[in-house]
């Protein structure tokens, strides 16, 4: 009965409570979803990322090519600029010197700069220097060596005395207006290189510069793979990271290896002179050149301009270590047999112009090659100058020397990371976004195929193209317009005033020639006073063309006489009678399209 009652009485009290309990939850749901649909429309949902102040990132250059490298960083009323460098002309830019970034850009937002951050010295980052503080003189920061070979540029330039260069050491920070850039040291195939940290209002953006892993290498430290982690763990909006070799699978090998290569080379040219290309800025090759040297009791001397600044500039700032009597004047080397000589040049590229190319041809004021030297070109020709190479090689060759080039041995090793490398930096710096830069199409590719293998989302990867606006607000990063960029062509003195229809004319020039007709007339009295003459430069051989010359005067007399019979007044509508006749005359005989330039002198 007991329990019979206290169940009833269990029963009676969950009766009683739970219409009380059901309907008391009843309005305070009610009242939650109230209190929910009468929030503010603006206010942010608890799950809703935040949105920062965006910022920008602009290649002006280097990327969809290898070299002029140019990339601006823009937060707000701050922007600054990443390298600074050129390119060579290819065989279309006939005369041009060097190509460097347009800088429009600058130009329109001038108030913006804040400064420029260099992330190594050589010229495909620091050779546009001088050009951009012609007009834009701001500060400069890069690491020590930078700064010299930079002073040199603009020594040349005449801008020494008012540029504003600082020296900045790795893990160092500099503010850039609301924006700040810490350099991180990284491996390269010269020294002082460094990567950036780009701390901004919407996040971390990491600019790796040119850069390998190198646990090895030849000065300097190693690659600072534990700042590059730590940043990764606090969370990295954006990574731009080196593409060059991105086609190569594995890892890039050390510097040291070259110095194997070289050992084992300098033995076997005992008895031989030994004459190394290689590139300039390669302090660490250079070095290993002289230590070979050093061991074998060679001296060494040093062709090539800018061969010659390079290793000054390393030796006066304690980045090539040689021992006194080592080094000697290229004047000096007939004193000495051959076998105790070391000629360190440029020209591994087979640039027409350089020291080995004018050695080849037996040009060179200094060198004469005989089959007694042994020559090492210490470098692998880079797209597009395979053919100068080849040229130089065979020509060295006839001259009866033994020469060493591309994979014989391993005498070059590439100063630029491979996919291993590119997957380590991706893999420690975990970014939430990825740009490859500095690399042809082909190469952006294959690295974003690299990330997508790592886990970064397709749809977080840009390719972007030169003059690209990449805006980013820390949640989302996308193409939002196009800034004016392209290429600007530095002739002699000259910068930008040769353009698309001057190289047109180069063009036409070369490939088809030039004929000049001239004639003198008496306007007012309808006669012909002398001419027309015909003269051919790059057309045809006028002496052994006699014939076609003739008959060219004669279309060209008919022509100015039917316009003078015809009162045609006007000299361009005079000008373009002869040039269209003449120039169907000339395509019907010979099938050729020269250019035609009419003169007509009156008195």
């Amino acid at each position: 009965m007991n329990s019979q009652n206290n169940n009833q009485g269990k029963n009676t009290d969950r009766k009683k409570l739970t219409p009380r309990t059901r309907q008391v939850r009843g309005i305070s749901v009610k009242r939650n979803s109230e209190r929910a649909s009468s929030k503010p429309a603006g206010r942010r949902q608890a799950d809703e990322p935040v949105r920062k102040t965006p910022v920008r990132i602009i290649p002006l250059g280097g990327l969809n090519e290898i070299g002029k490298n140019f990339t601006v960083i823009e937060c707000s009323n701050d922007m600054f600029v990443i390298d600074c460098g050129l390119a060579f002309p290819d065989s279309e830019m006939l005369g041009v010197d060097i190509v460097i970034p347009d800088f429009t850009y600058i130009e329109k937002n001038i108030e913006k700069l804040r400064g420029v951050v260099i992330t190594h010295g050589h010229e495909d980052h620091i050779g546009g220097l001088p050009y951009f503080l012609k007009k834009f003189n701001v500060p400069v920061y890069a690491t020590r060596l930078t700064i010299g070979l930079i002073e040199g540029k603009l020594r040349e330039h005449d801008l020494l005395g008012s540029a504003k260069l600082n020296v900045v050491v790795p893990r160092q920070t500099i503010r850039m207006g609301c924006m700040a850039v810490e350099f991180i040291t990284v491996n390269h195939s010269i020294p002082d290189s460094v990567g950036m940290a780009i701390h901004t209002p919407a996040g971390v953006l990491i600019h790796t510069g040119d850069f390998k892993v190198d646990y090895t290498p030849i000065e300097g430290g190693i690659i600072d793979l534990p700042r590059f982690a730590e940043l990764g763990n606090k969370g990295v909006l954006a990574l731009m990271s080196d593409s060059t070799n991105s086609e190569r699978p594995g890892y890039t090998v050390s510097e040291r290896k070259v110095g194997d290569s070289l050992e084992m080379l300098f033995n076997k040219a005992e008895g031989k002179r030994i004459i190394i290309a290689t590139f300039a800025s390669n302090i660490h090759r250079v070095q290993q050149i002289i230590n070979n040297a050093v061991s074998t009791g060679r001296k060494v001397a040093v062709s090539g301009r800018s061969m010659v600044n390079v290793i000054s500039v390393g030796i006066e700032l304690g980045y090539l270590k040689v021992p006194d009597g080592v080094l000697i004047d290229i004047d000096m080397i007939t004193r000495y047999l051959p076998e105790q000589i070391v000629l360190v040049t440029t020209g591994s590229q087979g640039e027409p112009m350089s020291a080995l190319s004018r050695m080849s041809m037996n040009e060179h004021r200094k060198v004469s090659i005989t089959p007694n030297d042994f020559i090492i070109i210490s470098a692998n020709p880079i797209p597009g100058n395979e053919k100068l190479v080849t040229r130089v090689v065979n020509d060295l060759m006839k001259l009866g020397a033994d020469v060493v080039y591309e994979k014989m041995y391993e005498v070059h090793v590439s100063g630029h990371a491979c996919q291993e490398e590119q997957k380590l930096m991706l893999s420690i710096t975990k970014p939430k976004f990825f740009i490859p830069v500095h690399g042809e199409f082909k190469h952006l590719m294959k690295h974003k195929q690299t990330a997508m293998s790592v886990g970064i989302p397709e749809s977080n990867i840009i390719i972007g193209g030169i003059g690209d606006i990449i805006e980013t607000d820390g949640v989302d990063m996308r193409i939002v317009g196009q800034a004016p960029a392209g290429r600007v062509l530095v002739d002699g003195l000259g910068v930008g005033d040769v353009g698309a229809i001057v190289l047109r004319d180069r063009k036409h020039l070369a490939e088809d020639g030039l004929i000049i007709a001239v004639a003198t007339i008496d306007r007012e009295a309808g006669e012909i006073l002398a001419g027309p003459d015909v003269v051919s430069r790059g057309f045809v051989y006028v002496r052994e063309s006699e014939e076609l010359m003739n008959e060219a005067k004669e279309l060209l007399y008919g022509t100015l006489q039917d316009c003078l019979d015809h009162n045609m007044h006007e000299w361009n509508a005079i000008k373009g009678k002869m040039k269209d006749n003449l120039s169907d005359f000339i395509f019907k005989k010979t099938k050729r399209s020269p250019m035609i330039l009419p003169i007509i002198m009156e008195i």
